[in-house]
């Protein structure tokens, strides 16, 4: 079997995902001990985030990671099952991945919207044209 190389980015977006999903726990176990809360005060989204605010971004950030990156994993999943090797489908996965982990620092450090919203949709742009490029290979074959 040969190295298909758009695992890489691939492997990196679950990653990246399961970093951030240990930094939510970092900042959340220690919010949690510092300001007393009873677990049982968490049961919902909503009050989770009147309560934990200083871990909110690393919360939120989570949640975007299974938004527009659910689209990213299945552009992947099609090109592997259907042998699909395409050096511009490789480079814009990579964009995708290197501008979803900017955003995730962003997110979780500074939070500045104007500079998280900009990498977003630069990422959201890639990944639309890597769907158009995936459409093609597609629609013609």
């Amino acid at each position: 079997m040969s190295f298909n190389p758009i695992l890489l980015p691939f492997l990196v977006m679950v990653f990246l995902t399961f970093l951030v999903w240990i930094y939510l726990f970092a900042v959340r176990i220690p919010e949690i001990k510092l300001k007393k809360i009873d677990p049982d005060d968490l049961k919902d989204r909503a009050a989770a985030h009147r309560l934990l605010t200083a871990s909110a971004a690393a919360s939120n950030n989570l949640k975007n990671l299974f938004e527009m990156p659910i689209l990213f994993y299945l552009a992947v999943m099609l090109m592997i099952l259907l042998l699909i090797q395409d050096a511009l489908l490789v480079q814009l996965a990579w964009g995708f991945v290197i501008l979803r982990v900017i955003h995730s620092v962003v997110h979780c450090t500074y939070n500045r919207v104007m500079h998280r919203f900009i990498v977003y949709f630069i990422s959201c742009l890639l990944l639309l044209l890597m769907w158009i490029r995936l459409a093609s290979y597609l629609l013609t074959n």
